[in-house]
């Protein structure tokens, strides 16, 4: 038996314009240049005006703006005064900076180079194959991926060439393409794994009486996996060597290999990538100044001409239906374009906000650079001062970063979990971490240091922290355990 239930609940949704704001928030410099240009492609009434070369400097007395309005619907009236009174948008700008030059416009060069499909294309037509031959060597240099090597099964290739080429073939004949492949620049290619990789190389290198090369291939071929994981002692057993001077300039050699030959050549057209910093920060005499990259946004204003025609349908019979139609229309178009620059403005305002927020809060280190004064910051905190939601911190700081004098930094770098110390302080797990790093750096790489031993020189430095911190700072700084460290005497 069916039953109806009545329920109250309460429920928060966001507008459109809400959410569309949200959006342009979390859209990093390069991106947003795009996104104004779709909305003045899509609204003819938004125009983009000359270029402005005045800096806007955040100040901590700007008044927080409230969110964009939602622009009224096409069924409302009309009132024309509301549209006639633009001043307020038409001189609407953007900060900048520079000093007037179109530098920024200008296109970067793009390096041309030629890739590696078409250098090894090139060495295959050097090797004097048949038409059936030349076929299966194409399929073999097409499944060669941007890093050099081969990971598709030999079987896989061969089915392609019987589905998709009608070339009947076997894995013998595949694999003896494949070894001649294997002989072009640079060394390494085509190699289905790192030991096989590293093996060609040195075969590469072998002309029968370089002692190193003889034994490097040995440790590869028969020690490998003792190799990976750096014991050496069992490799001087396996070869039947009773001293480390047998095997020790042979793996200085081996560890200088490439283990990643595709990337001696580019894999086609390639566009030099720049970090566009969205905020810059500089140290002036000890006072720190803020401000918005100049290419945060145009200049942007509502059009004068679709003013004129409000202006015409004011003085006109009203009764007109398509000229009613149209100044509806226009109306949809002018309140979308008013929000959109209000958006942008309300964007700056909280970017500018937050990053003066996080400049305050981490001011001892942005003097300097010393990572050890970062203090321990969650989004909570920034949040708390700037009066805003923990959602609205994490989208300014997911993607934005920081110019300042000694480097550009993701505003994420400068939040971090706090560690207590024996004196009852906290300080920033970035501290810590760096600190791992210089007893790393400094440690004897014959015997080199354990967690448990970080651990323990850590507590005596008075950070209480546990070794399975430790090792989760360590592999967050990229460094292998203990044993990987190590080097031979």
């Amino acid at each position: 038996m069916q039953k109806l239930h009545l329920s109250q609940s309460l429920q928060q949704k966001l507008s459109p314009q809400q959410i569309q704001f949200i959006k342009l928030l979390q859209v990093p410099t390069a991106e947003l240049e795009n996104r104004i240009e779709e909305e003045l492609e899509l609204n003819p009434v938004l125009e983009e005006g000359s270029d402005s070369d005045e800096e806007e400097t955040y100040s901590e007395d700007q008044k927080t703006e409230a969110e964009p309005e939602e622009p009224a619907t096409a069924s409302d009236d009309i009132d024309i005064k509301d549209y006639l009174r633009d001043d307020d948008y038409n001189s609407y700008k953007t900060q900048s900076e520079g000093d007037g030059d179109d530098d920024d416009d200008r296109e970067m060069p793009v390096p041309m180079g030629t890739s590696l499909h078409e250098t090894l294309m090139t060495q295959l037509g050097f090797l004097g194959l048949d038409e059936r031959q030349l076929i299966i060597g194409k399929q073999l240099i097409g499944s060669i991926e941007e890093d050099g090597y081969i990971r598709r099964e030999m079987e896989s290739i061969a089915n392609d060439l019987a589905f998709s080429q009608s070339v009947e073939t076997t894995l013998e004949e595949v694999e003896g393409i494949l070894k001649r492949i294997q002989s072009f620049d640079p060394a390494g290619i085509a190699a289905r794994n790192l030991q096989e990789c590293l093996l060609l190389q040195l075969e590469r290198m072998d002309d029968g009486q370089d002692v190193d090369v003889i034994v490097g291939k040995r440790i590869i071929n028969e020690c490998y996996e003792e190799f990976t994981k750096k014991h050496y002692d069992k490799i001087l057993k396996k070869l039947d060597l009773d001293d480390e001077d047998y095997i020790r300039d042979a793996i200085e050699l081996i560890v200088r290999l490439n283990p990643k030959p595709g990337g001696e050549i580019s894999s086609g057209v390639v566009k030099n990538q720049y970090v566009i910093p969205d905020f810059i920060l500089t140290n002036n005499n000890g006072k720190l100044e803020l401000s918005l990259n100049s290419r945060n946004a145009p200049e942007l204003r509502i059009s004068r001409s679709y003013t004129d025609m409000f202006k015409a349908y004011d003085k006109s019979d009203k009764r007109d239906k398509k000229l009613k139609e149209a100044v509806s229309f226009v109306k949809q178009k002018l309140d979308a374009a008013k929000w959109f620059i209000d958006a942008i403005k309300q964007r700056q305002h909280t970017l500018l906000r937050t990053m003066q927020a996080i400049v305050n809060f981490q001011y001892d280190y942005f003097l300097e650079g010393d990572e050890t004064k970062l203090r321990p910051m969650i989004l909570k905190d920034i949040a708390q001062i700037i009066n805003m939601d923990i959602s609205t911190v994490s989208r300014v700081a997911s993607s934005k970063t920081v110019q300042t004098d000694f480097g550009v930094f993701p505003l994420k770098y400068f939040f971090s979990e706090g560690i207590a110390t024996d004196s009852g302080e906290e300080v920033s797990s970035r501290e810590v971490k760096q600190i791992i790093k210089d007893l790393i750096q400094e440690e004897n790489k014959i015997k080199p240091l354990s967690d448990d031993k970080l651990e323990d020189l850590l507590n005596e430095k008075g950070y209480n922290i546990a070794r399975r911190t430790v090792a989760k700072y360590r592999e967050q700084l990229n460094i292998p355990v203990a044993r990987l460290r190590k080097e031979m005497r």
